[in-house]
């Protein structure tokens, strides 16, 4: 079983401790802020802590439709999620699982450095390409700047995930 990673990091204004909780509310608000990537993101067991499975439904156009992830850690004095993709059409005929490591580190100005690791579990020798995983990391960056601009733009809505 071969297994590939890829990495990418975005500087942010928000504090540490509030991108964390936006990371960790990405299900309310990136349907709403992505919606050319995400039909739906939906809580279909659990409470957001570690075990709950989350259903995603992508939009119309994307080379996928659906996936369930697990939530594995969420480590709030560290700023660290992890989740793991186990199911849905994402992980085409090759890949057995996706792995999502995310750890958000606060910067000496007051912002944050937010680092999402992706590891695809092959269930053969098949990989990646590399076009995909760069895909990967221009859709992370893409969400991550829709989620903030968002999150700018409609400050009285999202305001409770910060208090």
């Amino acid at each position: 079983m071969a297994a590939v990673s890829t990495e990418v990091e975005i500087i942010n204004s928000f504090p540490a401790d509030k991108l964390f909780k936006v990371v960790s509310n990405l299900h309310k608000l990136a349907p709403k802020a992505a919606p050319e990537i995400y039909k739906s993101m939906t809580i279909i067991e659990g409470d957001g802590g570690v075990g709950t499975i989350q259903s995603h439904v992508y939009a119309d156009g994307l080379p996928y439709t659906t996936s369930k992830q697990r939530i594995d850690v969420v480590d709030v004095n560290n700023f660290c999620l992890e989740f793991t993709v186990f199911e849905g059409d994402i992980l085409s005929d090759y890949l057995d699982s996706i792995s999502h490591r995310v750890k958000i580190s606060p910067t000496a100005d007051g912002g944050a450095v937010y680092k999402h690791t992706t590891t695809f579990n092959c269930k053969g020798e098949k990989k990646p390409t590399e076009e995909v995983l760069n895909q990967t990391n221009e859709g992370y960056k893409k969400v991550f700047k829709a989620t903030e601009a968002y999150i700018q733009a409609n400050a009285e809505a999202t305001g409770s995930l910060f208090s």
